[in-house]
């Protein structure tokens, strides 16, 4: 159960990758570009709460998960967690999208799965750490007996269920999944989603959850981001997101999605070229691919605004984007 408890505070975070400079610039003291992968992002977790990130390869997902798991610093802005009474971080573990590049294939899977139980001194002698492995291997649907063999004699599916079982071993109190599903097959993919949904459940993880599939995230968010360029452009609950988005983005995002609906098998793909992240366009930065844009979009970057629900988006109108954008009603465009 959701609580309204924050857990994990994201504040006004970017993160900029610096290209490298020649001689004669750092010389005159030029100023020194880069790749703003992640700006000013603001974000806010609650215990218990799965929040999922949307958005197009480039988007700035994976960067954000990146910066939350601690493998890389922000270049601006706070990561903050909430601390136990003995004022420690919680322990976090991440899943990785690649099921066969994240596994050690010189390690027995015993020896996988083990490591963060030793790191964490979470049981104690060979015998207690061996059942407790067993214990997970079962936990995401393997058998005991595959402790002694090694990841080259797994599938795909079977590899990333052995990620999972390697996350859980550190007893984590905030699980980050980077697209967990997206290397795997289709039939495969449900199984593992079908396996996330069953641990969310029943062991009440708070997580942060990696994705370019609005079908998967639909049915494994409470809350859902949607992130363009960098930016974090709107954010609702996943049931306010689909019935009511606020974003242009997100609206056509939703259009471009394969339908649910086996009998539509028409494809809606979103106008135009990803902008490079170095170099953004001015004002708003989806302007150069909304079918909605005016002459404020492209000077003025549009403000953070609340929604009654208690989301936000970025957009200089309030639009009604309910039903699926096919022509774009430019004369009825209104400011908020």
């Amino acid at each position: 159960m959701t609580s309204q408890t924050p857990f994990l505070v994201l504040d006004h975070v970017s993160k900029v990758y610096r290209r490298n400079q020649s001689l004669i610039e750092r010389i005159r003291k030029m100023e020194e570009g880069g790749t703003k992968a992640v700006s000013d992002v603001s974000l806010v977790i609650s215990e218990g709460e799965t929040v999922g990130l949307v958005g197009e390869s480039g988007c700035g997902k994976s960067t954000l998960a990146r910066l939350v798991s601690g493998l890389m610093a922000p270049t601006q802005g706070d990561i903050v967690f909430r601390k136990d009474p003995a004022g420690k971080t919680p322990r976090l573990q991440m899943i990785f999208q690649d099921p066969y590049s994240s596994l050690n294939g010189r390690w027995t899977i015993e020896d996988i799965i083990a490591e963060p139980i030793k790191v964490h001194r979470l049981r104690r002698g060979r015998a207690a750490i061996r059942a407790r492995v067993d214990e997970l291997l079962v936990q995401v649907g393997l058998s005991p007996t595959d402790a002694e063999k090694y990841p080259q004699e797994f599938s795909g599916g079977q590899r990333q269920r052995i990620s999972i079982a390697r996350a859980l071993a550190g007893e984590p109190q905030f699980l980050i999944l980077d697209e967990p599903t997206s290397a795997l097959d289709v039939s495969v993919q449900a199984q593992i989603l079908n396996l996330l949904r069953d641990l969310q459940k029943n062991l009440g993880l708070t997580s942060l959850f990696i994705t370019h599939n609005l079908s998967v995230v639909r049915i494994m968010a409470d809350r859902i981001g949607v992130m363009y360029l960098g930016e974090l452009v709107e954010e609702a609950s996943a049931e306010q997101l689909f019935r009511k988005p606020k974003h242009p983005y997100t609206r056509l995002l939703i259009d471009a999605a394969p339908n649910m609906d086996t009998s539509d098998r028409s494809l809606h793909p979103i106008a135009g070229e990803l902008p490079n992240p170095a170099f953004p366009p001015a004002g708003c930065r989806f302007h150069t691919r909304c079918p909605f844009a005016q002459d404020v979009c492209r000077t003025a970057a549009p403000p953070r605004k609340a929604t009654l629900e208690g989301g936000m988006f970025r957009c200089h109108f309030d639009l009604d984007l309910s039903k699926e954008v096919k022509t774009p009603p430019l004369a009825k465009v209104k400011t908020a």
